[in-house]
């Protein structure tokens, strides 16, 4: 290829955060299959930064973050995290010190969640086929009930009182609803149910079913419908194919799409995408499946969320052809059998990621 044909290939930069368990594993396989996808295509160049932010940094210097160390994520495009949690530091600690220490200053407020059965799995659902589960669950990130908000007093006291408060703000479930069935519309079926606890939460989840209704008239070509979030369990088990689109409040859509992806197979497979819509920051994307330190060092971790997540983020980042032809190859990996416990086989974290990269291989060199 020519110079200045090289010149002409966007080149994109990529802060890679391993962190915790699993998750340098799982990163480390999603870099080799991105640079396998580009080194193929030769239609895109991407570059990795390193940043070693874990537990392991929290307990030698007292941080997770090191001073200005969002200042140095601001000068990639996207961020690529593998997962945080250690046994030794309590999960709060963990979550507040770097991935919530990221995702709300940058407002990455829109938290989306694919889920699908892929082609070579198979759902714990009896009746359910390829193409019956296909959803999109899009979680408010940034305020609801993790917003921490509250207290404790009185600690260790028979009278002692701990408070969490959930905040909703009108601008908060607006640009989430509204993103939602922004969502909803460029999907094929354009229908959105709208999830929220409004029986018995009478104030914030009433606000959400409320703003709902007026943002829907912006959309008019979307069927929206509603549910109680314990009701939308059910559902979601009983009549997958009958759901599209999902918008939920922080808490709500965190649990129903760890209900989603294990309903498409497994947590293994389930990426993240969590999207400053504004773009003003970059966004960051992870597989939901945590930093599993009953498996870490095994080499047995399914990289299929990370490479869904990597596939996110081109997409997010301007590469839809490239994210189509990734997830393409994991697919075809999947069918032919080629992949970890837990979704029934016998084959290893590299085991998936070489299979992975061998597909990407077949993939024809396109004229630039």
């Amino acid at each position: 290829m020519s110079p200045s044909a090289l010149a002409a290939i966007p080149t994109y930069s990529i802060a890679t955060i391993p962190a915790d368990g699993i998750g340098p594993e799982v990163v480390e396989a999603g870099v080799e299959v991105l640079k396998a996808l580009s080194q193929k295509l030769a239609t895109f160049r991407i570059t990795f930064e390193n940043f070693d932010w874990s537990s392991e940094t929290y307990k030698k210097t007292g941080k997770y973050i090191p001073d200005g160390g969002l200042e140095q994520l601001k000068k990639h495009d996207a961020i690529l995290f593998g997962a945080v949690g250690a046994p030794d530091v309590p999960d709060h600690i963990s979550l507040w010190g770097l991935r919530l220490a990221i995702c709300q200053p940058f407002q990455q407020y829109a938290n989306v969640r694919p889920t699908r059965i892929f082609r070579g799995t198979q759902s714990p659902l009896r009746n359910a086929n390829i193409g019956d589960l296909d959803w999109v669950i899009v979680r408010e990130n940034s305020e609801g009930e993790y917003a921490g908000q509250g207290g404790r007093s009185h600690r260790g006291k028979a009278w002692e009182v701990a408070t969490e408060t959930s905040i909703f703000s009108r601008h908060g479930v607006e640009r989430i609803i509204r993103f939602a069935f922004e969502t909803a519309q460029k999907r094929p079926r354009k229908m959105l149910t709208v999830v929220t606890k409004s029986n018995a939460q009478r104030n914030g989840m009433v606000m959400w079913d409320e703003v709902a209704h007026e943002v829907a008239q912006d959309f008019p070509d979307v069927k929206v419908d509603k549910m109680l979030v314990d009701a939308m369990t059910v559902r979601m088990v009983m009549k997958p194919g009958s759901l599209d689109t999902i918008v939920a409040t922080n808490l709500h859509a965190d649990i129903l799409s760890d209900l989603a992806a294990a309903l498409a197979g497994s947590i293994g497979i389930a990426p993240t995408s969590n999207l400053d819509p504004s773009r003003e920051n970059p966004s960051m994307f992870e597989p939901i499946h945590g930093s599993a330190f009953d498996i870490t060092g095994m080499g047995i971790s399914n990289p299929v969320a990370t490479f869904w997540s990597a596939a996110e983020m081109l997409e997010w980042i301007g590469e839809a052809d490239a994210a189509r032809q990734l997830i393409e190859a994991v697919e075809k990996v999947c069918e032919r059998g080629v992949v970890t416990a837990d979704l029934g086989g016998k084959a290893n974290t590299k085991d998936v990621t070489a299979a992975v990269c061998e597909e990407i291989e077949k993939i024809a060199l396109k004229k630039i």
